[in-house]
């Protein structure tokens, strides 16, 4: 039996999603901004805390290792608590987490609290996924999986830039106390307005490890680590190759990079639109995107009038991928949706954990800065069989339906 086939409507009732939907995306928005605005004030956390900026950079592997290792075990966890429940208690622990780290101000402190907020991050996510998917028909699964991430890509547009502007308007930690009250403001919300979506009785913990081992699952997830490698690559670099190659003045640097986060809402909402029908086209026509954009960034990157909308496709073509990727999760997975779901964030992290391996390859052979992008590239290339392999693989499926 399907887990949500209790919870979850029938069939659409109209153009816009529930509210319940729109409330994880503003919660993983609230969340995900802590993720991205540390990178802006690094500089000041180095010197407030007398650490070298290479030391301060822990703070950001710790927040990411415990967001790769969170999500699946907290999924066995929480198996059987009410969805509601697990939502609300990683946003408190969350906030607290950031919060406790804020007020005792020192670097252990801070690394420790980074990796448990991590922790909890991923436990949301994992859980939001799942919880969004119940909420709606099976044709809108994958758009309302789009909307959710769609959180974290505002936050990559608006919260990571207003976090560190709010951080040198007062100090570094500003922005992240800003964090902690939209946190907690969307853990009330949560609590009073999301609709109960218990798990059904017959949950089983074997069923959703034994769901683990099959095959198409794990094809999927190599997509989603390579496909996020592919873009993160060269969206991580872009500020130095704008800077050096492109000859980008630097207070325009960051309006720049603001419009790959422009693209990947863009990317999104086409995305969550075909994914449910066609999400091998959807995660095909994402990568080749990629490819193409990552080549054209690397050859003209001396040339701003090309380099600019090409920073803003790359991000339409990298998130168009992600409804596709959660759509086909679920599908696979329907009957134990939420482990798999939590390894489906675990892949996407772990994908942009390989980013500064892949590139420091490169650039510690003195290999010029647009070498990142050529990277990108070849990883989008090498990706586009998998989705042929896992397209052959689910046509029988599909015939048989």
């Amino acid at each position: 039996m399907n887990v949500d086939t209790a919870t979850r409507p029938a069939r659409s009732a109209g153009r816009l999603l529930p509210l319940g939907v729109y409330l994880l995306a503003f919660s993983l928005f609230a969340m995900g901004s802590a993720e991205f605005l540390l990178a802006g004030v690094l500089p000041a956390v180095a010197a407030d805390l007398e650490v070298t900026l290479a030391t301060a950079g822990g703070l950001i592997t710790a927040f990411a290792i415990g967001v790769v290792v969170g999500g699946p075990p907290f999924a066995v966890v929480s198996l059987r608590w009410p969805r509601r429940t697990a939502l609300v208690l990683t946003q408190l622990v969350f906030a607290a987490c950031i919060a406790g780290g804020l007020i005792v101000g020192s670097y252990p402190a801070l690394l420790i609290t980074r990796f448990v907020a991590g922790l909890a991050y991923a436990g949301f996510f994992a859980v939001a996924a799942v919880t969004a998917v119940s909420l709606v028909p099976p044709d809108r699964a994958a758009r309302a999986s789009g909307v959710v991430v769609s959180g974290l890509s505002l936050a990559m547009i608006l919260g990571g830039p207003a976090g560190t502007l709010i951080g040198y308007r007062t100090s570094w930690e500003g922005g992240f106390w800003a964090v902690v009250a939209l946190t907690l403001a969307a853990a009330a919300a949560v609590t009073a307005a999301m609709p109960r979506t218990d798990a059904a009785p017959d949950l089983s913990i074997e069923r959703e490890l034994r769901t683990m081992r099959q095959p198409p699952l794990w094809l999927v997830y190599s997509v989603t680590l390579l496909s996020t490698a592919a873009y993160m690559v060269t969206f991580n670099y872009l500020a130095e190759l704008l800077d050096r190659v492109t000859g980008i003045p630097d207070e325009w640097i960051a309006a720049v990079l603001m419009l790959f986060g422009v693209g990947a809402y863009l990317g999104l909402a086409i995305g969550g639109r075909i994914a449910d029908r066609r999400p091998h086209h959807a995660m095909a026509a994402g990568l080749i995107g990629i490819v193409v954009c990552s080549a054209l960034i690397a050859a003209l990157a001396e040339h701003a009038l090309a380099v600019v909308p090409l920073v803003l496709l790359l991000g339409v073509a990298g998130f168009v991928l992600n409804p596709a990727l959660y759509g086909r999760v679920f599908s696979i997975a329907s009957d134990a949706p939420t482990l798999a779901g939590a390894t489906t964030v675990s892949a996407f992290q772990l994908g942009i954990s390989l980013v500064p391996l892949l590139a420091g390859l490169a650039l510690r052979a003195d290999a010029p800065i647009t070498t990142v992008a050529w990277i990108g590239a070849g990883l989008a290339a090498a990706t586009i069989p998998l989705v042929l392999v896992g397209r052959s693989a689910a046509q029988p499926t599909t015939r048989r339906r």
